[in-house]
């Protein structure tokens, strides 16, 4: 390293160090600043949730964690069983206790700590959201560098969506964690084919996505998008052995589950009256439907700068620009599964996107800022800055100043409302 690249270096570390400082407290859990917890003297400085209730999807996570402490990890059977007597006895659907590693990790989390069950599972959604963060800059300071992985940083350390999700015990900021590092790895494999140590972490990491949730499908055939598109805009080399790996790890997870349920009958069973039973859910008709833009609306509301600055880089886009294709590949493959899920369609299920869309959003900023090369440094941190604050912003508006739970058109058109 040179003496001219040592200072610039530290500067970088103490961003990253103010920028990871901000996330984290951010996303520490509302319970932590509660009267007599550790953290109370510094309730006043961390942006309080409005929702205080247990929402449903939480108290049925909460009922598996406890079933899984009391009747351990070869219970698991039954708890699938007890999970279909219950389903076909309702109108609608409830979720399925096949959403394995977030509850698993719950209750690893509640075995170690001691943590009551909710506390426990708002706690894991915490802490992998912080994992989030911390994969998202690591993943772009390998792509493209320290300065954009600082500002992608502070961008995702203030992301509504992201710290939405790090204050409830919800499994999509988990799942988020698991696509984002098998987005990672996939670009790592890309970039370096038939190296074992990339293939065996992005076969486990698709294994342990499928583990996680169903959407883990919306994941994979963005993946295959990537891989048939890659035949045109080359991205990366593309391996036999990474085409098999891609088919190898969901199987992988698929085996577990099947495992897990007690056998492939109980499997499909289970399965088949949840998405069955969600057609005549009341609440999924009335939220979860809408046209094929409906995410572009919702994301318009809660980040419309970091949506248009996108979608500008999408209009822009050419076969040099090889990790904004990738990450414009897997949006769009994605959306297109997405948009067609009927009565399943919610901002939480985008939460996965935060991170190509800031990378995207990024890309516009430092091409707007080239055409005042004299200052463009200043110029993208300035940018950087107030469009971290509008965000944070955001947040505030939507979660804290009005009880936000679920991420649909409806309640965050009423969240906004307030504004006026």
């Amino acid at each position: 390293m040179s003496v001219i690249e040592a200072p610039s270096r530290k500067i970088d570390i103490v961003l990253l160090v103010i920028i990871f400082a901000v996330g984290i407290f951010l996303r520490i859990t509302p319970q932590a600043f509660a009267p007599g917890a550790s953290l109370h003297f510094l309730a006043p400085l961390h942006p309080q949730p409005a929702w205080t209730k247990i929402g449903f999807d939480e108290g049925l996570y909460r009922e598996y964690v406890n079933a899984l402490s009391q009747g351990g990890l070869g219970s698991y059977p039954d708890i699938v069983e007890g999970y279909i007597d219950v389903q076909k006895k309702l109108p609608g659907s409830i979720l399925p206790p096949l959403r394995f590693l977030f509850i698993f990790t719950g209750y690893a989390w509640h075995s170690i700590f001691g943590s009551e069950a909710l506390a426990a599972l708002h706690q894991v959604a915490s802490f992998f959201n912080i994992l989030t963060l911390a994969l998202a800059t690591f993943f772009v300071w390998r792509v493209r560098g320290p300065k954009w992985a600082i500002a992608i940083a502070a961008l995702m350390a203030v992301a509504p969506t992201q710290l939405h999700m790090s204050q409830h015990a919800l499994v999509d900021g988990f799942f988020t964690f698991w696509a984002t590092l098998v987005l990672w790895l996939f670009w790592e494999n890309l970039q370096a084919p038939r190296d074992w140590r990339w293939l065996v972490g992005y076969v486990v990491a698709l294994a342990l996505l499928v583990l996680t949730k169903e959407n883990s499908f919306f994941v994979w055939i963005a993946l295959i998008a990537m891989l048939i598109a890659n035949r045109w805009i080359h991205i990366g080399t593309i391996s036999r052995e990474l085409v098999i790996a891609t088919i190898l790890g969901p199987l992988l997870g698929v085996v577990v589950l099947i495992f897990l349920a007690g056998g492939i009958d109980v499997f499909i069973q289970s399965y088949q009256l949840s998405v069955g039973k969600n057609f005549q859910l009341h609440y999924a008709i009335l939220t979860g439907d809408g046209p094929w833009y409906r995410y572009l609306v919702d994301l318009l509301l809660v980040s419309p700068i970091v949506l248009i600055l996108a979608l500008g880089t999408a209009f822009r886009l050419n076969r040099t620009m090889k990790p904004e294709l990738f990450m414009f590949v897997f949006i769009a493959a994605s959306y297109l599964v997405m948009c067609n899920v009927k009565y399943g369609m919610n901002l939480r299920y985008a939460n996965m996107w935060d991170l190509p869309l800031r990378f995207l959003a990024f890309s516009q900023i430092v091409w707007l800022a080239s055409f005042a090369k004299r200052f463009q440094t200043a110029i993208v941190t300035t940018a950087v800055v107030l469009l971290a604050a509008i965000e944070f912003h955001q947040y505030i508006v939507i979660a804290v100043r009005y009880p936000l739970y679920e991420l649909i058109t409806h309640d965050l058109l009423q969240a906004l409302s307030i504004l006026k």
